[in-house]
């Protein structure tokens, strides 16, 4: 796995970014209006080679990828330079692929304007062209045909514009066309012309609007109202923070449709379609909450972030409704409309989890198989309730429960990618059940911090799978805010008694232990004066209370009256809880709820096939096509956002927001899509009939505690507006 580009693609980029940086300020964007074209820039972008990206080295380009094209255009968005980059790139290959030298040598030089037609103009010949003003010939498809129009300065029809570019309607009737190319090589060639600029769009929307991002970022950080500076208030940072999650995601999207093209994915062509749909719709709502965090002087023209709205939403228009590339991604998924391959090159970035990964899936497949009856697997369920002691022991003696742990306490040695499948690996087979992963935080604490006799006494129990561990972190006062734990400890000299109660303690019916955070200091800052203990949960004065939630799955409230331990049951220093904490996080790899994202789209797809609305099969109506389409978008943004988290943890490299990031963009679209696809459904989908329709059923409940548990969502937006966009602290 790699979300890196290459150290030259690197180099590339930071040089095109640096040029950009200077030519292409907001000042030199600012004088480029009313017609948003800046000749200068345009001839040095051609000198940096830009135009030359995609032309093949035999005709005298650069021979690069498209994903070096589309870090380029990150950069291209992030500076809005002015003029019709991405169409002179496109339009650069097509005439390098069918032979046009002359014109390709003076577009490379930056001596020309080439434009592109992005709609057939034997069926349109009057159409909008993105740099149609300026623009000096045009590539267009013409039925069977592909042409280059000449344009005369007579046939350039400017007109002021939303977003001050150089935008013309050009009627092609009239126009003297020079056909460069006929049949169908030439028209697949200019099909896939048309799929490369959607993800070279999309990139540049990405760049563009996490700019903007970054702009009201640092505005909210100075500007201050009631005493205060605008960022800390949760109305501004959160829905920055919610942006750019999808704003990441919309940049992950075009990298996996660029990864699933040069790996010959029949779903490129619908991540295409997605990603260009994705990026102009959460690109479009991020600038509009980046201009309404500057108020009213975003309204100005005094402020650069206008601009920017007005370019995010202009951008991808020139080729019509964004929603139209959500109903052509509906087609290519579940209609069988087919897309043209597209040729990217190489892609360094790659989210393959390896061959030992593999290996490890293939065990555990195997394990189920071999042990797990169809009545074993009637019983797993999501939470606490599926799990099952035979299968967990078993799990455990085939040294396959705790990949994540150390070889010591795992029993084998093993790579984090490979640990990460064997969690795939259990949730593809029904069991990922909140139980081992508790145990091996538990485990690990204990191996880091225990006394010779919980290493003794506990935690051979532990790893051998024989007992399980639940978590008394929450309170029923605190919430999320585990540093707010009233629960006491309070030492009476030979160990300690424990006093409180603890909320949301799942598992405690069916675990022997609880690992506890309890208060050991009043007298100084909350989180320095937590302790961490492990109690059994049969010892005396142990009380155990179920609490029934909607989703089919208990929790408990559990209180603690004058319990006792001794102090050989503590872990870590007192009063140094939060440090014994972090030896949790070397099991966290981000990651979200991806998984069950797609078992919910493919169950609503097999719904969808035996719904009939109207006389004819759901899945046929274009709207359910599109609405399947989006979700799917939903679960791959998911998935690219949680593949990141993990890669950055096991290599080091990642921001300390990616694992949060992940769960909150996860959660939170899996809700959104639970109650979509229940609607999409309705009425079968209220069933709770075996199969497709009790899983939708299930799945809209459940998706509402995965916002919650594991850190709830408002924690989450703070962080990430802490950590990615330098807001000052949110929280108390």
């Amino acid at each position: 796995m790699n979300f890196e580009p290459t150290d030259d693609q690197a180099m590339v980029v930071e040089t095109f970014a640096r040029f950009l940086d200077e030519h292409s300020s907001m000042a030199r964007v600012r004088a480029a209006l009313p017609s948003g074209f800046d000749a200068d820039l345009w001839r040095g972008i051609a000198e940096m080679g830009a135009f030359a990206l995609r032309v093949p080295e035999d005709a005298g380009g650069l021979g690069l990828s498209t994903f070096d094209a589309a870090l380029i255009m990150e950069e291209v968005g992030r500076t809005l330079a002015s003029g019709p980059i991405v169409e002179a790139i496109v339009a650069a290959r097509l005439l390098a692929t069918l032979g046009e030298s002359e014109t390709l040598g003076r577009l490379t030089a930056g001596d020309a304007i080439v434009g592109l037609a992005l709609h057939d103009i034997a069926a349109q010949p009057s159409q909008w062209i993105a740099g149609g003003a300026v623009a000096e010939a045009v590539v267009a498809r013409r039925g069977d045909e592909v042409v280059l129009v000449a344009v005369p300065a007579s046939a350039r029809n400017a007109e002021e514009n939303l977003a001050f570019t150089p935008l013309a309607e050009i009627d092609f009737t009239a126009l003297d066309a020079n056909v460069i190319g006929s049949g169908a090589e030439a028209t697949t060639a200019f099909a896939a012309g048309l799929e490369e600029w959607k993800l070279l769009v999309a990139a540049g929307l990405a760049g563009l609007s996490r700019e903007a991002l970054k702009l009201a970022s640092a505005y909210a950080s100075e500007r201050k109202q009631f005493g205060q500076l605008i960022g800390t208030f949760q109305a501004i940072s959160h829905p920055l923070a919610d942006l750019l999650a999808h704003v990441d995601g919309g940049r992950l999207l075009v990298w996996k449709a660029i990864r699933d093209a040069a790996d010959g994915q029949p779903e490129a062509g619908a991540g295409a379609s997605l990603a260009l749909w994705w990026n102009a719709t959460h690109g479009a709502r991020a600038v509009t909450q980046a201009l309404h965090t500057f108020g009213g002087y975003g309204l100005t023209t005094e402020y650069d972030i206008y601009l920017y709205n007005l370019r995010a939403k202009a951008w991808p228009l020139v080729l019509g409704d964004p929603q139209r590339l959500l109903a052509e991604a509906g087609r290519r998924l579940y209609a069988g409309e087919t897309a043209t391959r597209l040729d990217v090159g190489a892609m360094p970035i790659d989210f393959e989890l390896g061959e030992a990964a593999a290996a490890v899936h293939a065990e555990i497949d195997a394990f189920f198989a071999a042990n797990v009856t169809p009545e074993m697997r009637e019983t797993f369920h999501y939470s606490w309730e599926g799990y099952h002691p035979e299968v967990h022991r078993k799990l455990a003696e085939a040294k396959l429960l705790f990949p994540g742990l150390p070889p010591e306490l795992s029993g084998r040695e093993i790579s984090g990618y490979a640990s990460i499948a064997a969690h795939h690996a259990m949730e593809d087979n029904g069991y990922l059940t909140p139980a081992a992963g508790v145990a091996s935080m538990v485990a690990l604490m204990i191996h880091k911090f225990g006394s010779d006799e919980l290493k003794r006494e506990v935690l051979p129990h532990i790893v051998n799978g024989e007992v399980i561990c639940s978590l008394g972190y929450s309170e029923p006062q605190s919430g999320s805010d585990v540093f707010g734990a009233q629960t006491k400890a309070i030492s009476d000299g030979n160990g300690w008694r424990i006093d409180g109660t603890k909320m949301f303690t799942s598992g405690a019916n069916l675990a022997s232990y609880v690992l506890m955070l309890c208060r050991t200091n009043t007298e100084v800052a909350k989180h320095k004066g937590l302790t961490m203990f492990v109690v059994p949960l049969k010892a005396d004065g142990v009380t155990i209370q179920a609490v029934h939630t909607f989703q089919d799955e208990r929790t408990n409230i559990t209180f603690y009256d004058n319990v006792r331990i001794p102090d050989s049951w503590r872990l870590g220093e007192v009063d140094g809880g939060v440090r014994t904490m972090s030896a949790a996080l070397e099991l966290e790899h981000g990651g979200g709820f991806d998984k069950v994202q797609q078992q919910l789209v493919e169950a609503a797809e097999t719904l969808a096939r035996e719904i009939v609305v109207d006389g004819k099969p759901l899945i046929d109506q274009p709207d359910a096509q599109s609405r399947l389409a989006r979700a799917t978008a939903d679960m791959w943004a998911a998935r690219m956002i949680g593949y990141r988290a993990q890669w950055g943890s096991i290599e080091r490299k990642g921001a300390m927001y990616f694992g949060p990031m992940a769960k909150l963009f996860s959660s939170e679209k899996f809700t959104d899509d639970a109650r979509d696809l229940l609607d999409l459904t309705a009425p079968l989908s209220l069933s709770k009939r075996p199969g497709a329709a009790a899983f939708i059923n299930q799945c809209y409940r459940h998706a509402h505690g995965t916002t919650i548990y594991g850190g709830t969502s408002e924690v989450h937006r703070s962080v990430i507006a802490e950590r990615a966009l330098g807001l000052p602290r949110t929280r108390a």
